[in-house]
């Protein structure tokens, strides 16, 4: 994700025993490259990024994670998956700007 988005945050701090999920949307996507080739090794990710409502959880986009992410075969040969963390800790410029067209909009009215 972080290859195509720039302005997204890994955490990067040493992860733990605790596997990374991904969910329906991000199923097969390397979290370093988004690349759907040849996943070779388990993504760990640290004990605060698993902590409480966050276990579970999609280490991309935050959904709910419904399988194991892995890295693909070109990141563990750089030895990008040895990196840390590879969770987003930020929601990014263009989620931000659509939050506050939608609030512009209306979309958040009650009633």
């Amino acid at each position: 994700m972080s290859k195509h988005h720039t302005d997204l945050i890994m955490c990067r701090k040493q992860p733990g025993i605790a596997i990374g999920r991904m969910c329906e949307k991000c199923d097969g996507k390397c979290p370093i490259c988004d690349s759907y080739v040849r996943p070779a090794e388990l993504v760990r990710i640290c004990d605060e990024c698993n902590f409480g409502t966050y276990g579970g959880r999609c280490i991309i986009c935050g959904s709910n994670g419904i399988s194991d992410a892995y890295y693909c075969t070109e990141c563990v040969r750089l030895e990008k998956s040895r990196d840390g963390c590879p969770k987003i800790i930020n929601l990014g410029a263009s989620r931000t700007d659509l939050f506050y067209e939608r609030k512009k909009a209306g979309a958040f009215n009650k009633g």
